[in-house]
């Protein structure tokens, strides 16, 4: 065990280190962020040729291991031992639903199907293919937000996490992903702080986005429907309003602002649902959903593996698996504290099969929504999201909907509440894997929440380019943490085995006696 200077040591190597990379590149945006663009672009394109072909083997590995691990005996593992769970199976539910790809899919839910709706995915383009343009689109949109993006957020690498921490004490770090390799070593060693720090850089980039993504769209919706000027101060102060949501929900911990605010969010999205359904284009919907869900599972391996055309999969698969890796380590720490007491099944199922049900249900509800109003008036979606990108889409849609008056801000809402519940796990778990412990310092996650606040402030001030920068620097930052991640496809395997071993469900040792001796105690921070 580290002595409590060397630990604090430690604490603030990572915390400049981090916050350092956040401002340099702050300052070379705001220098000259034409050239700065064009170094990205180019260590993008390098990044999405060498590692693409990679990450798209890993999501697929990490998948099928998980489930086989879940519906086996291994599902029965309590994580961290013998307790009771902190919450309750809705909250539970909840905080994970709206943390893990709310900041991103409530954006992309009325854009991505759109798009491929308009321009059919090179897989599907053969016109002999006998799939339809709304089967094709969806089902490419559940390919990117669906079984493999969530099961890469938390399943084999949040049971090495669960077992590095609860069961051998070490802090709650990125680090711990690499215990099963170099053991108690890695609490010391360079690459530790080295895993931490591209940790912490990849996820801030990768919530620091929807953030940023978030005033801007807000921004078009008041200039669209108020009048208001679409510039810089109106930003600013809806970036502020944001900031300052996450940053309370941040500072009162997950038991209490985290999951209030998860809850409310889960419940503001399913009346908003069964809006859509009953007043809405309900049946198209339904149909839309069957029929992509039965692409998606018919051509499931195509997708997750189609090479065909790289510059597509790098703007569009490969680009989505680059910023679910960079988020990996950090929601494997979120989701080992917050799955204390459940077993390895329940989090399988959970993360890797409802969590994407829904996820591809709301793709449906959303994106299909628009896909039915363009058929009956074509450019009425269209035709925004080609003129405003991703703001203009989600406008576009609920403007069409029955109710239009109330759903448009009740979408508005519902957007900020899915970017803030982001926002304040995030910053918790920059937090704690810059502190190391189970609940970290209440000035700690307002530090980090702030910080992403501020450079998506200045980032802002830049205008789109400053964001579609970061955007792309998110790939570049998964490239080294996808090698931090590629173990996990079997020492998650192995810890899941020493946990079994320790709790009676298998009764063979592995190998190794530093993994499998039983823990003298659990952790109880």
């Amino acid at each position: 065990m580290k002595p409590p200077e060397s630990r604090t040591s430690e604490r603030r190597l990572v915390a400049s280190l981090s916050g350092g990379f956040l401002l340099l590149f702050v300052a070379l945006a705001l220098f000259d962020l034409q050239q700065m663009t064009h170094w990205i672009n180019l260590s993008f394109a390098w990044v999405v040729d060498l590692f693409g072909p990679l990450w798209q083997v890993w999501m697929l590995a990490n998948l099928v291991i998980a489930l086989v691990l879940g519906f086996t005996r291994y599902g029965d593992i309590r994580l961290g031992g013998n307790v009771r769970p902190d919450s309750s199976t809705f909250r539970w539910l909840a905080v994970i639903m709206c943390t893990l790809l709310a900041g991103g899919g409530v954006f992309w839910s009325a854009a991505e199907p759109m798009y491929h709706y308009v321009t059919t995915p090179p897989i599907f383009a053969d016109s002999e293919s006998g799939v339809s343009a709304v089967s094709a689109a969806l089902a490419q949109s559940f390919m990117h937000w669906g079984f493999l993006a969530w099961a890469a957020l938390g399943t084999l690498s949040a049971v090495v996490v669960v077992y590095a921490h609860y069961h051998k004490g070490l802090a709650m770090r990125p680090r711990t992903l690499l215990y099963p390799l170099m053991g108690e070593r890695i609490e010391t060693h360079w690459l530790g702080t080295l895993a931490d720090v591209v940790s912490i850089i990849a996820v801030a980039a990768g919530t620091i986005g929807p953030i940023g993504f978030l005033a801007t769209q807000l921004g078009f919706s008041f200039e669209a429907l108020l009048g208001w000027e679409n510039n810089y101060t109106l930003q600013l102060a809806i970036l502020g309003g944001l900031v300052a949501i996450y940053t309370l929900s941040a500072s009162t911990g997950i038991e209490k602002g985290i999951q209030w605010l998860s809850s409310a969010n889960v419940v503001l999205a399913v009346i908003l649902l069964a809006v859509i359904l009953l007043a809405g284009p309900g049946n198209f919907v339904v149909d839309a959903f069957l029929n992509g869900m039965g692409v998606y599972l018919q051509d499931f391996m195509p997708m997750a593996l189609n090479r065909q055309d790289d510059a597509w999969l790098g703007w569009w698969t490969v680009f989505f698996w680059g910023w679910f890796i960079g988020y990996g380590p950090m929601m494997a720490l979120f989701i080992a504290r917050i799955s204390r007491g459940r077993t390895l099944r329940e989090l399988v199922m959970a993360v890797a099969i409802m969590a994407p049900l829904v996820t591809n249900f709301w793709f449906a509800s959303i994106g299909g929504a628009g896909i039915f109003y363009e058929q009956a008036l074509s450019g009425v979606v269209s035709g925004p999201l080609q003129d405003g990108g991703l703001p203009a889409a989600l406008l576009a849609v609920t403007q069409q909907l029955p109710l239009a008056a109330l759903m448009v801000p009740a979408f508005l809402v519902l957007t900020v509440i899915f970017v803030a519940t982001t926002g304040d796990s995030m910053a918790y778990s920059i937090a704690m894997a810059i502190s190391g412990d189970h609940t970290p310092r209440t000035r700690d996650r307002i530090f980090w929440a702030l910080t992403m606040g501020v450079v998506a402030a200045v980032l802002l001030r830049m205008g789109e380019g400053g964001i579609n920068a970061l955007q792309s620097f998110i790939v570049i930052t998964a490239a080294p943490v996808s090698l931090l991640l590629l173990p996990v496809l079997w020492t998650g395997p192995k810890m899941a085995h020493a946990m079994a071993y320790e709790q009676g469900i298998v009764t063979h040792q592995l190998r190794s006696e530093e993994l499998t001796k039983p823990a003298s105690s659990y952790q109880t921070d």
